[in-house]
């Protein structure tokens, strides 16, 4: 198997690691990165905002979501609902998405629509009409959003209570999407003071992919964007968390279909570890854990010990601040919640003591590998990666760096990591218990 990987990973790598990369900035303060892939006369353009709802006040959670919504609504050139209508017009796709660390927009076209491409997102930069009645629609929509995500959705609901109980001392404990009082009492004022705070050139990055070449990209970029102005952006505070702040425990009882347990360790990400070493030791424990059907828990909890019907875990080393390591599961009819939890930590606490064999850590690094390699493959992956790395302030150079770092880390490293993160102080355990279905209840 590592054999396979290995090969399959080596022969993929030119496809996205030998493109060519160029990056440049206007005057404006406006970053640019290019990355030719000319596999195809497609191309996909991202505008990425730091901006996302790490960076919003206690009482006006969604703001950055809520925002994202309204630049759809049309500027003084292009009317509400005419910049996604003349998108499938030509061919092309749309949409945007919104984190606790970016905002960003993209489009998909061929070619020879990059100039109508960045025009329009030049000008939704900076000629948002925001309306009031087109607000008040609008918000309606996210309150329905949050609804049926959350509010009705026990599985939903349960992961926002438990991010909020894991993360206690910074602004990602929040959704999203906002809280709904929030949203309630939210005001197109406040989103025009969010747009002029954060929307401007110096606090974006364009990110390009697929057929085209720099100088092309250049120039329309000094055509459409170089005449904006740059704004005065105020530094975000860091989003670090209190290190070993105490386990913390709760149990939900809504209607879901099955019981889930939900596990998360605080843990830093590479912009707030002191020791990056750590991330990528953290990466490499997660992969032993649980990443395909010859990890630890997926062959030793569900196949062979049959406890549990499934398992997954995450873990995001690219946030601003620190994160979680997560793990849930839910537990085999006949299993409670709390033995899931008990072969879990017995799983875990294996990786301080026991000796990982070489054999697993080739195919964990392999199987990483692979799963980054797949990651790539197409120009939206690209850019995704590029975005979030070049909105971290890490650079899109890191990515380069990311499988030197991962071969590198030793059982010695990955035994430190569970041994200094992954311990009960820095733990949070929700337990979610199924009710009673009423008729019509969907979850």
């Amino acid at each position: 198997m590592f054999k396979r990987l290995t090969l399959l990973s080596l022969l993929l790598l030119p496809v996205w690691a030998q493109a060519a990369t160029t990056e440049f900035s206007l005057n404006n303060g406006l970053k640019v990165v290019v990355r030719e892939d000319h596999r195809s006369p497609v191309i996909v353009t991202q505008v990425w905002y730091k901006v996302g709802s790490s960076y919003e006040q206690a009482g006006y959670t969604g703001l950055s979501h809520a925002l994202e919504h309204m630049m759809f609504k049309g500027t003084y050139k292009v009317p509400a609902g005419e910049f996604s209508r003349l998108v499938a017009y030509l061919g092309g796709e749309d949409n945007a998405f919104t984190t606790d660390d970016y905002t960003a927009y993209y489009q998909l076209y061929s070619n020879n629509r990059l100039p109508l491409a960045l025009e329009l997102e030049a000008d939704r930069m900076v000629n948002l009409q925001l309306k009031e009645e087109d607000f008040k629609q609008e918000i309606r929509v996210v309150m329905e959003e949050r609804r049926q995500r959350t509010d009705d959705n026990p599985q939903g609901l349960a992961l926002e209570r438990f991010q909020s109980l894991a993360m206690l001392t910074t602004p990602s404990r929040n959704p999203t999407i906002g809280w709904m009082n929030d949203l309630n009492n939210l005001s197109v004022n406040d989103l025009k003071q969010w747009y002029q705070q954060w929307y401007a050139p110096n606090n974006a990055t364009l990110v390009v992919v697929g057929d085209v070449k720099p100088e092309q990209v250049k120039q329309l970029a000094e055509q459409y964007f170089a005449n904006i102005p740059a704004q005065t952006i105020r530094k975000a505070p860091p989003a670090k968390e209190l290190r070993h702040i105490g386990e913390r425990t709760m149990t939900l009882e809504l209607p879901a279909k099955v019981a889930n347990l939900y596990i998360g360790f605080n843990v830093p990400s590479l912009t707030s570890a002191e020791k990056p070493k750590e991330v990528y030791a953290l990466r490499m424990l997660l992969g032993v854990l649980d990443l395909g059907l010859s990890a630890r828990l997926e062959t030793r909890l569900v196949r062979e010990q049959r406890l549990l019907t499934a398992v997954s875990s995450g873990y995001n080393p690219f946030s601003r601040g620190d994160t979680l390591l997560t793990i849930t599961a839910i537990p085999a009819e006949g299993y409670s919640l709390e033995q899931a939890k008990a072969a879990i930590l017995d799983e875990i606490n294996k990786l301080k003591t026991d000796t990982i064999s070489d054999e697993e850590l080739k195919r964990v690094y392999a199987a990483i590998l692979a799963d980054d390699v797949f990651g790539k493959d197409s120009i939206s992956d690209q850019a995704n990666e590029i975005g979030v790395l070049e909105s971290l302030d890490l650079g899109w150079q890191t990515a380069d760096d990311v499988p030197k770092q991962l071969q590198s880390i030793t059982k010695d490293d990955i035994r430190q990591a569970a041994q200094t993160w992954l311990t009960a102080p820095n733990m949070t355990t929700l337990f979610l218990k199924p009710t009673q279905l009423n008729v019509g209840d969907a979850q």
